[in-house]
């Protein structure tokens, strides 16, 4: 007995490296027969081979794919007949416009056919848009509208902190509850840090609320990788927010933060309010495993008082959903510009149907500019950016560095005719694998203001020059090359 455990003991190591790559061999034919992009299906297999342990541990907790997971499927089915239900018995569908094409082009209106062929996402016509630059534009706003609120307040919010700015917002939210009016709210479990004393406080004065997807290490840490970063609000179903803003006082410069935030958001009243109410209503449902009682008050019909009406789509993503719907929204975009391609994200690694769809873009002799932070607030997000620029400056793109302090809005200006606002950034997590959701603009008075806004944000820029550019360092060169190959995680 005791030469037997001595053998086991002298042989450890290579008892464990042998079960290690027994599971790396079955492991290896599951990853193959999935036919997933070749890049990415050899990045794995490289760092299952390569890295004992370690490539198992990677490949656990980023190389799945929940698109098609049993969770996500049931979701998604339910979703759809759920959104089928609230459109006969509320009529929300909208009758497409016969002048559409003709007024916005055959390639915007392909942006429009793609999102309805997609998720059967509505466009409506007689819309209130106004444009809201950095957290102190909206969080007025916001304030102003909680307090009005008669019928409910819905949210969902990748980061909410009870910080000084959270805290007011939640204590207006208890208001609120204790005076009847209903409030939900769903939390990204990753995202946001809440109290354990403010939720029970919440919980006191009548707010539900929910985390989303908690992360509990024991069962769940594969949901880590899958976050709800969308950022909306709806108030009585007429009023609706969604944009780049989160909720911490970080967001707002009206406090005394070590930096300048840099944002934009949009503020919605109008048909368009009805699909953000869904989308939050599908989303509700999945992470409070309740079926919430849809009342008339969360799809009004009044139309709000406005000078000029805005058409908007909304287009929702995630691994819920067949297919990558902002990412080909936004390349059907790019593919369809004739004139003028404004892009201004905080994580610009593209994946690369969008990187050459900008490149060949600009090689066709089309003004494309992109606006990233000069210094991230990630170190690894920022050399994997880095390592896209002197690609881009060859293919002739403009690329602009924000010094001011940190660029966190999600805005993309084609033409003179279509814009877009929302969460999702420029990088594989928003493309693949969060939650997300964009407000698709087509009105040139909108276009033009965020036209201007990118114009104004320029002056607090540095361009990036190719020559100097290649004259960076060696040592940060393999900094880019080596972030580079885990922007599909960051």
């Amino acid at each position: 007995m005791d030469t037997a455990l001595q053998l086991f003991n002298d042989n450890l190591w290579l008892i464990l490296l042998t079960i290690n790559y027994g599971l790396v061999i079955v492991l290896s034919f599951f990853i193959l027969l999935k036919n997933k992009n070749p890049v990415k299906t050899l990045s794995f297999l490289f760092a299952l081979a390569v890295l004992p342990f370690l490539g198992l541990i990677v490949y656990y907790l980023f190389g799945q794919d929940y698109r098609k997971s049993k969770i996500f499927e049931k979701k998604y089915f339910l979703d759809n007949k759920k959104i089928m239900e609230w459109r006969a018995n509320f009529k929300l569908d909208c009758e497409e416009r016969e002048d559409f094409e003709e007024t916005y082009g055959e390639g915007i209106f392909k942006v429009y056919k793609l999102l309805k062929n997609n998720e059967k996402a509505v466009l409506t016509f007689d819309n209130n848009v106004e444009v809201l630059i950095n957290g102190e534009e909206k969080f007025k706003r916001l304030f102003e509208d909680l307090r009005n609120a008669e019928s409910h307040i819905h949210i969902e919010y990748f980061v909410l902190f009870s910080d000084e700015l959270g805290n007011k917002i939640i204590e207006i939210l208890m208001e609120k509850a204790k005076a009847g009016v209903k409030v939900r709210l769903v939390y990204d479990d990753v995202g946001s840090k809440i109290a354990r004393s403010v939720k029970h406080k919440m919980t006191k004065s009548g707010i539900e609320h929910y985390a989303f997807m908690p992360v509990i290490f024991s069962n769940s840490t594969g949901k880590l990788n899958y976050r709800d970063h969308r950022k909306i609000v709806v108030i009585d179903g007429k009023v609706g927010y969604v944009g780049g803003i989160n909720m911490a006082k970080r967001y707002d410069n009206s406090y005394d933060n070590p930096r300048y935030w840099r944002d934009t958001h949009l503020r919605l009243q109008g048909a368009a309010v009805g699909s953000l109410q869904s989308s939050f209503l599908l989303n509700w449902n999945f992470a409070s495993h309740n079926e919430v009682e849809i009342e008339k008050s969360f799809f009004p019909k009044s139309k709000p008082e406005m000078n000029q009406p805005v058409a908007v789509q909304i287009a929702a993503s995630g691994p819920d959903t067949d297919w990558a719907n902002i990412m080909e929204a936004i390349f059907c975009a790019i593919s369809s510009a004739k004139e003028r391609i404004y892009i201004t994200s905080p994580y610009f690694m593209p994946n690369d149907a969008i990187l050459t769809a900008l490149a060949t873009a600009a090689r066709s002799g089309i003004d494309v500019r992109v606006i990233v932070p000069y210094e991230s607030d990630s170190w690894a997000a920022q050399y994997a950016g880095d390592s896209y620029i002197e690609y881009c400056l060859e293919s002739g793109i403009k690329i602009y560095r924000y010094t001011k302090g940190f660029i966190h809005a999600k805005t993309m200006v084609i033409d003179d005719l279509f814009s877009t606002v929302g969460t999702a950034n420029l990088d594989y997590r928003s493309f693949s694998i969060n939650f997300e959701i964009n407000a698709m603009l087509y009105n040139k008075e909108i276009n033009l203001k965020l036209a201007a806004t990118f114009l104004d944000d320029l002056k607090e820029c540095e361009e990036v020059e190719l020559e100097r550019w290649q004259n960076r360092g060696l040592r940060r060169k393999l900094k880019e090359s080596f972030s580079r190959l885990w922007a599909p995680l960051l």
